[in-house]
């Protein structure tokens, strides 16, 4: 999930949820206001039939394991070194060293036993308020990441997706979207959009996911189900566009069918200026994202690296092949 909503202790006013009572229209609440002209259903069955249309068409593509490179080698995005943390209350430290390179158009998995440290590395990275950072350095397009608060992060292009994501009541899904995606816009210094525009931006998305276009009327994650959640998640990053993806389990509790929509919808946000970093313990996601790295992570460390056929072995032969290997 964005970081950007995630804090509620937070006072910066980009990060506050506006509650408003719902529109009594016919038409999507969130749009009805600017969009009264359009209010008998046929208009907007018409509407969303030929953006689903398109959607399907830009979103489903191939996954290719990274992207090419026409002028030159792509820029470091992530830099991590000999990164050590700690639960901030109990002092207990999770991180032991890890080290690790991202650079843009790369896909990199991150797999290890329960408790090995791949959820806490992700916290980290985000700014997670549990964890205290004790030695090492944590680089993001050359800035250090360790200096800056979890919503100044997704705004400079990190974005997470948590495995199991809160639930916000009051809160509907497409003024969710909205505040995020202006909260972004502003700390880039560009105007925020208006309702009717944004709409129209991010219901081809809701399209690709193969989302019911109530699904923005819907509040953030009260009473979805586990495959709904992820999908809304994948949702909030299409929209946000973040340069570096941190997938957090994101295949857990989907079946096949869904899977395959957010493996494509991943994909198909992809270019040679982004990246993702995925954390699973299943080789079956990989199947669908085809990584560039996958690393090996144990007590805290990443201790191999390798291509997705370590991904593979560890798949067939478990954790004794990997030590063997």
């Amino acid at each position: 999930m964005a970081l950007l909503n995630l804090s509620s202790s937070s006072s910066s006013p980009s990060t506050s949820l506006p509650l408003r009572a719902p529109f009594a229209a016919p038409f999507p609440k969130h749009a009805a206001f600017a969009l009264r002209a359009w209010r008998p259903r046929s208009n907007l069955a018409y509407f969303c039939s030929s953006i689903r249309t398109k959607a399907t068409l830009t979103i489903d593509s191939p996954s290719t394991g990274g992207a090419s490179f026409p002028d030159g080698p792509p820029r470091v995005l992530l830099e991590v070194k000999d990164l050590k943390a700690v639960v901030r209350e109990s002092g207990q430290e999770i991180l032991r060293g890890v080290s690790l390179t991202i650079s843009e158009g790369e896909i990199h998995a991150i797999m290890g036993k329960n408790g090995s440290g791949k959820s806490t590395f992700s916290k980290v990275l985000v700014g997670h308020p549990d964890y205290e950072v004790t030695e090492g350095r944590v680089l993001f397009k050359d800035q250090n990441l360790l200096d800056m608060e979890p919503e100044e992060r997704s705004h400079v292009g990190i974005f997470m997706s948590f495995q199991s994501p809160v639930e916000i009541p009051g809160v509907s899904n497409f003024d969710f979207l909205l505040m995020a995606f202006n909260a972004r816009r502003k700390s880039q210094g560009l105007p925020p959009v208006e309702p009717l525009e944004f709409y129209s931006l991010v219901t081809p998305k809701v399209a690709a996911l193969n989302m019911n276009p109530k699904f923005l009327d819907r509040n953030v994650n009260e009473g979805f189900s586990g495959g709904e959640k992820k999908r809304n998640e994948i949702l909030q990053l299409a929209v946000l566009q973040a340069d570096l993806a941190i997938l957090d389990e994101i295949d857990s509790g989907l079946d096949v069918d869904a899977l395959q929509d957010v493996a494509k919808a991943v994909n198909g946000l992809l270019t040679p200026s982004n990246s993702v970093l995925m954390i699973t313990h299943y080789q079956r996601l990989l199947d669908y994202i085809n990584p560039n790295y996958v690393h090996i992570m144990e007590n805290g460390r990443i201790i191999k690296t390798g291509d997705v056929s370590l991904a593979k072995l560890l798949e067939r032969e478990g954790y004794r092949g990997i030590y063997g290997a």
